[in-house]
């Protein structure tokens, strides 16, 4: 297999700025029509920037060269790093994408804060190659990568683990006995966890799987925009089911699993396990256990992604060291800059 053969792939970023006036009163203005009160869903951890995009698209700018079109995909707003990338060699690589855009023809279920809603209509991204990344803003990569980690030929290389789906009756009974004892800070990760497998587990069903279902990683997601739109096409009220909802919304299904249950069910799917991902969230990890886990990623040359989660909320010392890691493993844009421009 060439590269040539999987030629061009795009990457596409999905980000909001929470603590935009703008963003904000759109938000409260939603909240009272349903009530007032805010929601787990609409947590404002779950909208809160502390530039981790820079990282993100500086990442896949120096890790992932040969990437032709990135687009970060916005509510009407831009993050900082668009000014930066102004008379560089960058600047026409990078792209912004408005909801309106992917949503155009759906202008009715906007303005929307479901990140699975969006998920669901980011193929609609006008000029999208067929084979994309999908990442987070969250998420960035650490080491250089190649096209062939991410697809093949035929189609798309997937990480993560076949998982049953039998008894998970008793093992949300055990989870909810369990949840008396562990303390208040972390009850809320574990029933988002669950509620996060369960929506797993309702993609691999609408694939088709029926015994078992991919335990999906938190890495960059691989897809072809064929597979899904083909799916969408031949149900559509599923499709405008899953971009209803304006907050996550337990019935709704996961694109990115979704994805990968198709190409696993069409037999496009090759599973590799050859790379891993740092994830760092303060709030469920001691500063010990971060340290420590920083220190073997620099140490693991199959640690190849890195997810960074609540960051606001590490100690000032913390929050400290993980950005002069970051800077250290990353970088800036302007430290790009003054490297020699990688040919793809």
């Amino acid at each position: 297999m060439s590269r040539e053969s999987i030629l061009p792939i795009d990457a596409v970023v999905t980000w909001v700025d929470g603590q935009d006036p703008r963003h904000l009163q759109k938000l409260n203005a939603y909240l009272a029509e349903i009530g007032g009160q805010r929601p787990r869903t609409a947590d404002p951890t779950r909208f809160h920037n502390d530039g981790e995009i820079n990282y993100c698209i500086v990442s896949l700018l120096k890790y992932a060269p040969w990437l032709r079109t990135i687009y970060v995909v916005t509510d009407d707003q831009v993050p900082n790093i668009f000014n930066q990338l102004k008379g560089t060699p960058w600047e026409e690589k990078v792209k912004l994408i408005d909801h309106q855009t992917i949503f155009s023809g759906y202008e009715h279920v906007l303005p929307t804060f479901n990140i699975r809603s969006i998920l669901t209509v980011l193929w609609r991204i006008p000029g999208l190659s067929e084979r994309f990344l999908f990442l987070n803003d969250d998420f960035a990569i650490i080491q250089p990568v190649q096209p062939e980690d991410f697809f093949y030929e035929n189609g798309v290389i997937v990480r993560g683990e076949w998982r049953s789906m039998k008894d998970k009756r008793w093992a949300n009974k055990i989870r909810d006995l369990w949840f008396r004892y562990v303390p208040k800070t972390k009850k809320q990760k574990l029933r988002d966890r669950a509620k996060h497998t369960n929506a797993q587990i309702a993609s691999a069903r609408m694939a088709g799987f029926s015994d078992q279902y991919f335990w999906l990683r938190h890495e960059p997601h691989p897809w072809r925009v064929s597979t899904i739109k083909n799916f969408f096409d031949n149900n559509p009220e599923i499709f405008e089911r899953n971009i209803r909802p304006k907050l996550r919304d337990p019935d709704q299904f996961i694109c990115e699993a979704l994805v990968a249950y198709l190409e696993l069910q069409s037999g496009t799917a090759i599973i590799d396990e050859s790379l891993v991902a740092l994830k760092i969230d303060p709030p469920d990890q001691t500063e010990g256990e971060l340290i420590d886990m920083i220190v073997q990623a620099d140490q693991d040359k199959s640690c190849a992604f890195v997810c960074v989660q609540s960051l606001e909320k590490a100690s000032p010392e913390l929050h400290k060291y993980i950005v002069d890691w970051l800077n250290r493993r990353i970088g800036t844009l302007q430290d790009l800059i003054e490297l020699p421009i990688p040919h793809r």
